[in-house]
């Protein structure tokens, strides 16, 4: 029993890279859509953005898309992993207290749930890395073999 569990847990260790790939293709496809959304309507999204009193609409709209589109890219090829981690987080924190908190929690009533997800799934990206399939895991080999 004690060599099942012993083999079972290498077997686990060595999938460590499978749910962080996951994890990152999700959110670069979560992303993917509010962002084109974003540059096909950005008049629009700055009026929006004003009307949920966001500081600076223009600046905001901007930066937020920017940030998503830089996330999508990154996230999908496992770049600066942790560093794009960041102001995502910080974005899924802002699109859930001005537009997702009054809804509730369920994603069918247009609540938090989502953005939530996403925030927690960013977060375990941040805290454990991209994991092994990733442009991040090969820098740092080759920094380790040099």
């Amino acid at each position: 029993m004690k060599t099942f569990c012993r083999k079972s847990v290498q077997v686990l260790e060595s999938l460590r890279w499978l749910p962080l790939l996951i994890f990152r293709l999700i959110l670069a496809h979560g992303f993917l859509m509010p962002a084109l959304e974003k540059l096909k309507n950005f008049s629009s999204v700055v009026q929006w953005f004003a009307s949920l009193n966001i500081p600076f609409p223009y600046f905001s709209a901007v930066l937020s898309t920017t940030v998503e589109l830089t996330g999508v890219l990154f996230l999908f090829f496992g770049f600066l992993t942790r560093l794009i981690s960041i102001p995502l987080m910080f974005l899924m924190c802002v699109a859930i207290f001005t537009v997702h908190w009054a809804n509730g929690f369920s994603a069918a009533a247009n609540g938090f749930e989502i953005p939530f997800y996403f925030f927690f799934m960013l977060l375990a990206l941040f805290v454990f890395g991209p994991g092994g399939i990733s442009i991040d895991a090969r820098i740092k080999k080759r920094w380790l073999e040099s």
